[in-house]
């Protein structure tokens, strides 16, 4: 199980390096690392486990954060949240995007980052992604709002990408252009 203590932090270089894509027929400790992964998110937004385990609520969480240089995130968003997904998804693509941006007001945080960064993040507003599942099946789906901005975040992770970088350093609550606010707290 993935505890706090197995997330790397910020200034670990692997957070910055590009992940390697994963082989399939996934390994046995290739298969288990995604499970893994997939479990922290599902328990971290499970009060009796984030008091149980002292876990920080995130709502997904990418190979790399856990030092382990792969195209592997899961991403889960629990059934109250009243969004739609939870996979777990392996050499992940953006296919297509929209022009319009999208934002959360609240902006983004990051379970490696342990400050709190104050600033607009522009994403894409929607996206088409391909990935693959565990098993080695690609799967094609369409995201928009919060899922759509979560596996944004999650791919930064596997190309070196942190949050922080997209945020306007001169203005970090500056006006994005042709971009949608989203009200809503999220963590990772």
């Amino acid at each position: 199980m993935i505890l706090m203590k197995d997330i790397i932090r910020e200034g670990h270089p692997t957070l910055r390096q590009r992940a390697e894509e994963v082989e399939f027929p996934l390994s046995v400790e290739d298969k288990k690392l995604a499970q893994d992964l997939m479990d922290y998110v599902v328990n971290s937004q499970n009060d009796e486990m984030i008091e149980k385990y002292d876990l920080r609520p995130g709502v997904g969480i990418a190979a790399p954060q856990v030092n382990v240089s792969k195209r592997i995130f899961a991403i889960h968003f629990d059934e109250e949240s009243g969004e739609d997904l939870s996979i777990i998804a392996i050499n992940p693509k953006i296919v297509s995007h929209s022009v319009e941006k999208a934002y959360l007001t609240s902006g983004e945080g990051c379970l490696s980052v342990d400050r709190s960064i104050p600033g607009y993040v522009p994403r894409y507003a929607r996206i088409s992604i391909k990935a693959f599942d565990v098993e080695g099946n690609e799967y094609k789906l369409r995201l928009k709002g919060l899922p759509a901005i979560a596996f944004q975040h999650e791919l930064d992770h596997l190309n070196g990408v942190m949050f922080f970088d997209h945020i306007n350093p001169d203005n970090p609550f500056a006006e994005i252009e042709n971009a949608t606010p989203i009200a809503r707290d999220i963590a990772e």
